[in-house]
Parts: structure tokens; C-alpha cells; sequence
């Protein structure tokens, strides 16, 4: 029998993974665009710009996550008494978000050309290169009020259980990025920086879209930023909403520690190993827009339920968590199959070069192994984030981010790359066993 929840999953699960899906679409026209375009500096300048970019904005990965978290906790709680449809404590979170990003892009304008010079100081690469990066970056930090912004806008819209405003969105901003990119660099004297004018237009484009779905869906003047502006941004307005942000930060930080740390050790092993690790990585971030599309699920149903919540009782938390679970370790149990059949094949859909396929042989088992524990480690984020435990998932990650370092440290010396592997399984398997120990307390009102 198809359970109610499976079918508000499948509702709010879906609309994410399709959009999710435009998203490597974006890279590989920039790419193809600036391949043809140019030689292989200018290839090498938009990848460091866009890793800049990365960089930047990895860091506010909180003004969509913690909105998310608190929005669909405030929907369960007032509409189960108002039945409305954007209350005011809604509203209010909306207002608070879009106002820190803003402040957000504005720091971010202001310390844009430190940032840029001090990390350009410290990736290794030739002038030319550094030139085309820098011509890059300048152009697009520009977008950066529509970029943050709309990180508020989609963890807003999940925590009103609605993703298929958020799936509109990032479809227009991935179409108009990839038309606008490709006219501009192609058809202007802008050459290879038209992807980074195509990019500002793409961002822009996205916030007028998420402004006019505000309006028109849900039917709100838009003078409420405005007249909500001064209660909300009170501090005690504002406590709950930054302390999640500030767990969600240090987390953010704690990934840049997995990934960046990943990507630069995997360098120091040559060429070869670099590449079989970027494709790897590649193809597992291929599998997680699947399963984050049930997290997002997760986050907006686990908040509605813990805002319905009852003399203490969690309403039907643990029916969602269930179910929830079931359809990621299906989608996790999919993959692997994929992955264990066709690996070799996927691998040289990717790259032609022979050494690198050869190379990647060696690696296969992780790849199969990956789909599993990470969709745990995924599909709680998703679970803790409905919960707005900020705190247990910020230790998560600090305890993830320790494995990685430990599982590498203990092993290279015997093991070389493959260390690598062991050391991001163990931040996955960390993540993974801790937010398992803790769900009892967090389902039971503990420790929030």
C-alpha cells in the first residue's frame, strides 16, 4: 500500500532531483564554450575562478539549510492552527534570511579583492592562467546578492513543503546560464569572460523568477520586507535563526576541510591520480543529487512534523524518518548496482585517456561501497536539519572531518592514494554512526 507519506516524499523528493540534474549540465557547456574558445590557460582560469566561487559561497551554505529547517517548522506549528498560507512567522524567517544575505554579499564586495589575491597566492599556477581567473572572478562576484539570496529563497520554499519553485528556479537559471554563456564568450568581443557575464545574468534571472513566484503563488506584497524589517531583525527575534546559522557554519568549514583537503592531497600523487579522483568524485556527486532530493524531503517533512508537535509528542516523525530512509537506501542500493555493473563504462564516458581508466581499476571498491553509508550520512543530514539541531550537526561534521584526517594520516605512508578513499569513507561512516546515536535524543526534544 503507497502510505501518505511516501506519496508527500515523492511529491517534494522528485521536483529537487530533476533540477539537481541541470546542474552538471552548466559546467560542461562552460567548459565545452571555453574549450573551443580558447587554449588550455583559459580552460584552467574559469576552472579557478569557478573554485573561488566555491569557496566563497560553500561557506553560506546555512542561509538555505537553516531557513529550511526553521520555515517548515514554523509552517507545521501555525498553519495547524491558522490553517494559512504564509504566516507571519514564515514571513518574518524569510525576511531575516534575505536580509543576512544581503549584508552577507556586501562583506563579500567589500573584501573581494583580498579574497581573490590571497588565494591566488596560494594555488599554484602560471600568470596566464591567474590573469583569466582574476578576469573571471571580478566579473561575476557581482552576482553575489542574487546568489546568497537565492539560497534563502530555495530553503524557503522547501520549508513551505513547495520544491517546485525552487525546481523552476534553478531550471532558468541553468538554461539562461548555459544560452547566455555560450552567446556572449561566442558571438561578442567579450571571448572567454562572457561565461562569467552569462553566469551574473543567470543568477539575476533566478531571483526575478523566485520574486515573482512570491508574489503571484503566494500572494505577498512585497512591502513586508520592509514593515517586517525592524521586528525581525531584533536580537531576540534573531537568536534562534543565527545560532543554527553559526552550527551550520562551522559545518560548512568542517567541508572545506573534507573536500578541499581531498582534491589538493589527491594532486600530490601526479597527474594520473588526480584526474581518476576527480572523476570518481564526479560520479559520486552524480549519485547525491539523487538521494539529496529525499533529504530535502526530509528537512521539509521532519520540520512540518516537528512544528505539529503536540504535548511533546513528535506526530508521526518516525513513520517519515522510516519511510524516508526507505527510498534513499533504494536509490543508495541503485547506484551501487549501477556502479558495480557499469563502473568501468562510466568512467570512460568521462575521459578517453586509457592510463586513467587503467588507474581507476584499483579504485572500484570504494565506489560501489559509497552509495550506501552515504546516503545515511545524507539522508540525516536531511532528517537533523527538519529538526534544526544545529548542534548535532555541526559535531557531526567536526567528528567527520577528524576520520578524514585520521583515516588519511594513519594509512598513506603504507598505502598511498588509497588513503584518500579510506579517509573519506571514514568521514562518511562517522557522520553516519554519530547522527544515528544521537537521533533518539533529538526525536525525544533533547539537547536542541
Amino acid at each position: 500500500m503507497f502510505s501518505e507519506h511516501n506519496s508527500n516524499i515523492l511529491r517534494l523528493a522528485l521536483p529537487s532531483i530533476l533540477a539537481n540534474i541541470t546542474i552538471p549540465l552548466v559546467g560542461i557547456v562552460d567548459t565545452a564554450i571555453v574549450g573551443h574558445l580558447s587554449d588550455a590557460a583559459a580552460i584552467g582560469g574559469i576552472a579557478i575562478g569557478t573554485m573561488l566561487f566555491d569557496l566563497l559561497y560553500w561557506n553560506f551554505g546555512f542561509l538555505r539549510i537553516g531557513t529550511s529547517g526553521l520555515t517548515a517548522q514554523a509552517f507545521g506549528r501555525v498553519n495547524e492552527l491558522t490553517n494559512e498560507r504564509v504566516n507571519d512567522e514564515c514571513r518574518k524567517i524569510l525576511t531575516q534570511s534575505l536580509t543576512i544575505a544581503m549584508i552577507a554579499a556586501l562583506g563579500i564586495w567589500v573584501i573581494q579583492w583580498f579574497f581573490v589575491t590571497a588565494v591566488l597566492a596560494v594555488v599554484p599556477c602560471s600568470a596566464e592562467v591567474a590573469s583569466v581567473a582574476r578576469d573571471y572572478f571580478f566579473v561575476r562576484i557581482w552576482a553575489a546578492p542574487a546568489t546568497l539570496m537565492l539560497m534563502a529563497f530555495k530553503g524557503w520554499f522547501i520549508g513551505m513543503q513547495d520544491t517546485k519553485s525552487p525546481m523552476a528556479v534553478d531550471i532558468l537559471v541553468n538554461v539562461v546560464n548555459m544560452g547566455a554563456s555560450y552567446y556572449l564568450a561566442v558571438h561578442t568581443p567579450l571571448g572567454v569572460v562572457g561565461v562569467a557575464w552569462g553566469t551574473l545574468i543567470a543568477q539575476y534571472s533566478g531571483l526575478i523568477l523566485a520574486v515573482l513566484i512570491l508574489v503571484f503563488r503566494y500572494i505577498l506584497d512585497l512591502k513586508f520586507l520592509i514593515s517586517d524589517l525592524k521586528t525581525a531583525m531584533r536580537w531576540s527575534e534573531l537568536r534562534r535563526m543565527m545560532a543554527l546559522n553559526g552550527n551550520l557554519f562551522v559545518r560548512s568549514l568542517c567541508f572545506m576541510v573534507v573536500y578541499v583537503g581531498f582534491t589538493s592531497l589527491a594532486g600530490r600523487y601526479g597527474d594520473t591520480e588526480l584526474a581518476v579522483s576527480s572523476i570518481l568524485m564526479k560520479l559520486f556527486m552524480f549519485f547525491s543529487f539523487f538521494v539529496d532530493g529525499f533529504a530535502y524531503a526530509g528537512e521539509a517533512l521532519v520540520g512540518k512534523a516537528y512544528g505539529q508537535t503536540v504535548r511533546g509528542e513528535r506526530l508521526g516523525v518516525s513513520g517519515i524518518v522510516r519511510a524516508l530512509f526507505n527510498w534513499a537506501i533504494g536509490v543508495g542500493l541503485l547506484f551501487t548496482v549501477i556502479y558495480a555493473v557499469w563502473g568501468k563504462g562510466c568512467i570512460a564516458l568521462m575521459t578517453s585517456d586509457a592510463e586513467v581508466i587503467d588507474a581507476s581499476m584499483s579504485y572500484m571498491g570504494w565506489l560501489i561501497a559509497m552509495p550506501i553509508i552515504s546516503t545515511l550520512a545524507f539522508m540525516w543530514d536531511g532528517v537533523f536539519v527538519g529538526a534544526t539541531a544545529g548542534k548535532q550537526i555541526r559535531n557531526s561534521m567536526i567528528w567527520a572531518a577528524c576520520a578524514f584526517v585520521a583515516g588519511y594520516l594513519l594509512t598513506y605512508r603504507w598505502l598511498g592514494a588509497q588513503a584518500l578513499y579510506i579517509g573519506y569513507f571514514a568521514h562518511l561512516a562517522a557522520r553516519a554512526v554519530y547522527l544515528t546515536i544521537e537521533w533518539k535524543k533529538v526525536y525525544n526534544g533533547y539537547g536542541l
